[in-house]
């Protein structure tokens, strides 16, 4: 299937047309620091339009068949990788990720419309009598808004969109200010497939967001971001009612037993603390390793490491790209900073050289306090902390001490004493033997303060549609 789209020129999509606005803004290349494409910058008129034709199209959408959204979907997968290219090199410029990662992340989101367009929501019978039927059904909410960070858009975006208009609703996506351009092209291409008002797209800044969730249209919203703002978003959502999905932050720790075969999990581990720069919020982040393996793991993983290419995305072999905006950078900096002044030891790396692009070059800290800032704090940067533990309890109450609890994971050659660690864990995903393996079919969320409710999988489809239960009684 042939894709004809302009990627130079951007606009917001709003009941399927293209619309300009008065002001426009632009996000930075994080390799370069020099300007993306102007984007628009949308006001209160324009999410009102918006809000307007997402009301009048689930009017209609609403009622479609499971086959005609499956149809639709399908048809838009098939676009999405016909120009997989365009919009991998699309996400480089804007995310600043290696162009391998980006078409990594393209392929799994035409994979991610299949597979969740593919799912029966389920009609229960409760209860059945001569007289009488009880049955529980899911009907769609109405207008959804999705928030989209920075370091997924294209995944975590249409994630949003399939499981909204899937499940009858429309959908209004708002992309990260930092990364605007592969979600605006991703819904200007939906346009060829869904109805207008189905799927629209606004571009703003900071403003934009508490506008979409205090704006009483819409009736479900869909975050992915800090903690911190995870918490704005749920008060605002308050006012109004709003369904509201979380996906936040996390600092997950991973535990390598003794038993490992450490020649075989360090390239593993390497890469799933380090892939995308750390810029996941269920990368490895806080890595337990057993005393009597210590030395022998933590100089293997030094070396495993210093193997990683750092530079911009589009050169080749290219490993760890830039931190993605000029905010995190600095968040990063002022983290590297304890490494001085809390006398931490860098085993790698340890400081951030100036160069044209926010690149910070992976950093491992060895055995570090428990309480100091690289452990305490979910970096979103390129450093890791590796801890010794010794005995089991204690592991998993350091484990489980945080606030959050996103994901863990557990690395043992014996399942049952895996097993065992990993049903005490308190996070939302648990790996044995492998960490961050996200499945469009399996339910992704968080514990604690890393979430509330969850994405993906049946039960993620679901929280895009109300429960309603009917009782009929065969006689009055």
């Amino acid at each position: 299937m042939a894709v004809n789209l302009d990627f130079t020129i951007y606009h917001n999509i709003i009941n399927n047309e293209l619309s300009s606005t008065s002001s426009t803004r632009h996000s930075i290349n994080p390799a370069t620091q020099k300007p993306n494409p102007e984007v628009p910058l949308s006001t209160q008129h324009d999410l009102d339009r918006a809000v307007k034709a997402a009301r009048d199209a689930f009017d209609h959408w609403s009622k479609t068949s499971f086959a005609e959204r499956r149809a639709a979907l399908n048809g838009y997968a098939d676009a999405i990788e016909a120009s997989a290219d365009n919009f991998a090199k699309l996400l480089t410029m804007e995310q600043g990720k290696p162009l391998a990662q980006s078409a990594t992340e393209l392929g799994m989101a035409s994979s991610w419309i299949r597979v969740i367009s593919g799912f029966e929501i389920p009609r229960n019978i409760i209860d059945e009598t001569e007289n009488r039927t009880i049955i529980q059904r899911y009907t769609p909410i109405g207008v959804a808004a999705a928030i989209v960070p920075w370091n997924f858009p294209v995944l975590l975006a249409i994630g949003k969109i399939t499981q909204a208009v899937y499940a009858g609703n429309s959908v209004i996506v708002k992309p990260s200010p930092f990364t605007p351009y592969c979600d605006l092209k991703l819904v200007e291409l939906a346009t060829r497939f869904f109805p207008p008002g189905v799927v629209q797209c606004l571009s703003g800044d900071d403003s934009l967001g508490p506008m979409i969730t205090e704006h009483p249209g819409i009736d479900k919203v869909s975050f992915t971001g800090s903690i911190l703002t995870g918490k704005r978003v749920m008060t605002s959502c308050a006012k109004t009612l709003k369904r509201v999905t979380l996906e936040l932050g996390g600092n997950d720790p991973a535990i390598i037993c003794d038993d490992v075969d450490i020649d075989a999990v360090i390239p593993k581990v390497g890469i799933l603390s380090y892939l995308c720069s750390a810029q996941i919020c269920m990368m490895i982040k806080r890595l337990y390793v057993h005393e009597s393996i210590y030395d022998t793991f933590l100089q293997k993983l030094v070396d495993f490491v210093k193997t990683f290419k750092v530079g911009e995305g589009t050169e080749a072999d290219v490993f760890v790209g830039p931190v993605q905006n000029k905010m995190q950078f600095e968040k990063a900096k002022d983290l590297f900073q304890t490494i001085t002044t809390d006398k931490l030891k860098a085993v790698l790396g340890g400081d951030i050289q100036d160069s044209a692009g926010y690149f910070i070059h992976p950093t491992i800290i060895d055995n570090p306090p428990e309480d100091s800032r690289v452990v305490q704090e979910e970096p979103f940067a390129p450093i890791l902390p590796v801890l010794k533990w010794s005995d089991e309890k204690d592991v998993i109450e350091r484990a489980n001490a945080l606030d959050t609890g996103l994901g863990s994971s557990v690395w043992s050659k014996d399942l049952d004493r895996a097993q065992r660690i990993a049903d005490q864990l308190q996070s939302g995903s648990v790996w044995v033997n492998s960490h961050f393996e996200v499945a469009p079919n399996a339910p992704f969320g968080g514990h604690k303060q890393s979430g509330m409710g969850v994405e993906w999988g049946l039960t993620g489809l679901l929280a895009y549609c109300n429960s309603q239960t009917q009782w009929l009684n065969k006689s009055p």
